[in-house]
């Protein structure tokens, strides 16, 4: 089973980002043929600060190689680095119908909180698609918000098949309904746009601030409280097997339960969790040129094994004569 996803970046690492999709990346390398990439083009649509977004990109190569990324294990590459995909966004271009991309909801949302109408935004989907045919994607573990991208690079690949044969695999989205919307400190999904993440670098005191700002009810400390509705819980137990949830749980519905401790308890457990990881992240960003030779290596993986693919595109199209 061929597995790919990738992620913007487009700023610090927070739980929703590794809850999300990463964790759950990062275990298909045991198991799959794990296609993972650093989406530094469709980070654009958001990013203009060149420098920024250069220093973004090795920051989130960074995180990823330190959450277990292993590039021997999987190919894990920066989008930039594969020309490929846009050459087949252009081709694909030719086969999305406008209306289907008007009924994106993310290009509605996105505009409706002010960011600037422009054709990279509008055109998104198109990319994405791109990003998972060219390398025969099976399966695209995605949250919520991006699964009508699946779907739309399904109708996209479907179009094309219909007109030149059966050039490219349908894609499956997976969602884990577990995790597929980690909430934030105010409840909404966990998100830079928000406002409300809890990053997972950030230093001990950063960290706790941000824990301490998640709402929370204003039940009293000696009554019981219904776990399921308290925005503390949900993040706690992401970090939580079944046997310490379940206690949790029973701590909550028991009363006498502050929110304060709570919050304390998931601060140092994320704190703890994230410490060995942490240090790893600081090694490969004290060697930048070493980190960009793991990117090189993964990029070339990545060509090589889309070019079977454009290949057939580019003869089917009469670009290739």
């Amino acid at each position: 089973m061929r597995v790919l996803s990738g992620i913007q970046p487009s700023g610090s690492l927070h739980l929703g980002n590794y809850f999300g999709m990463m964790k759950k990346m990062i275990d298909y390398q045991e198991h799959q043929q794990l296609f993972c990439f650093i989406a530094n083009y469709h980070a654009q649509t958001s990013v203009s600060d060149g420098k920024a977004l250069a220093r973004g990109t090795l920051e989130a190569a960074a995180n990823f190689l330190a959450l277990g990324m292993d590039p021997e294990k999987s190919t894990f590459w920066v989008q930039s680095d594969v020309p490929e995909v846009q050459e087949l966004a252009w081709v694909l271009s030719n086969f999305t119908p406008m209306g289907l991309l008007e009924r994106c909801h993310s290009y509605k949302d996105k505009v409706s909180r002010g960011i600037a109408a422009n054709h990279g935004l509008f055109a998104y989907p198109v990319l994405m698609t791109a990003d998972i045919l060219l390398f025969q994607s099976e399966k695209v573990p995605v949250g919520k918000d991006q699964k009508q991208h699946v779907e739309v690079a399904r109708d996209i690949a479907i179009k094309f098949n219909n007109e030149y044969g059966e050039i490219f695999t349908l894609p499956e989205p997976e969602i884990d309904e577990e995790v597929a919307t980690v909430p934030g400190l105010d409840g909404q999904k966990m998100s830079k746009s928000y406002g409300n993440t809890i990053d997972l670098f950030a230093e001990d005191n950063a960290l706790r601030k941000q824990v301490m700002r998640i709402v929370t009810d204003p039940t009293p400390v000696e009554e019981p409280k219904e776990p399921d509705a308290c925005n503390v819980y949900k993040i706690y137990r992401l970090f939580l097997d079944k046997a310490a949830d379940e206690a949790l749980r029973a701590r909550y519905r028991a009363g006498g339960l502050a929110y304060g401790e709570v919050k304390q308890e998931l601060f140092e457990t994320a704190r703890s969790h994230f410490a060995p990881q942490a240090a790893r992240r600081k090694e490969l960003l004290a060697d930048l040129d070493g980190l960009r030779r793991i990117l090189a290596r993964g990029a070339e993986k990545a060509r090589h094994a889309g070019a079977k693919t454009l290949q057939k595109v580019r003869k089917k199209t009469g670009l290739a004569y």
